[in-house]
């Protein structure tokens, strides 16, 4: 016998429902939703600005076509990013009242 009763927790729809989400993934949730969207937010417009801001980050000067090229790079994986977890939050299906029972 297993004195302790931790894992042997049952949902009321049994086995196969859905556990709430602990606080640890609903965060890493948010921040994958918060890093891209700011990104794009503080993202700078011009390509001078950027290759400013990459020296000023690392120290390394970078030309203005290759600050162009890094900002749509960017810009392209933010938006992919976006898309990709607004069509898993609309894909995953949750299971309603009425299938419960």
């Amino acid at each position: 016998m297993n004195a302790c009763h931790c894992c042997q927790i049952k949902t009321r729809a049994g086995d196969n429902a859905r556990r709430p989400a602990s606080g640890l993934r609903r965060a890493w949730e948010i921040a994958g939703w918060l890093f891209p969207s700011m990104t794009l937010a503080l993202l700078p417009k011009c390509p001078m600005c950027m290759a400013t801001y990459v020296a000023l980050a690392t120290g390394i000067g970078i030309s203005l076509p290759t600050a162009t090229g890094l900002r749509a790079m960017l810009v392209a994986l933010c938006v992919a990013s976006l898309v990709f977890m607004t069509a898993r939050r609309l894909l995953v299906r949750r299971p309603t009242e009425t299938e419960h029972n």
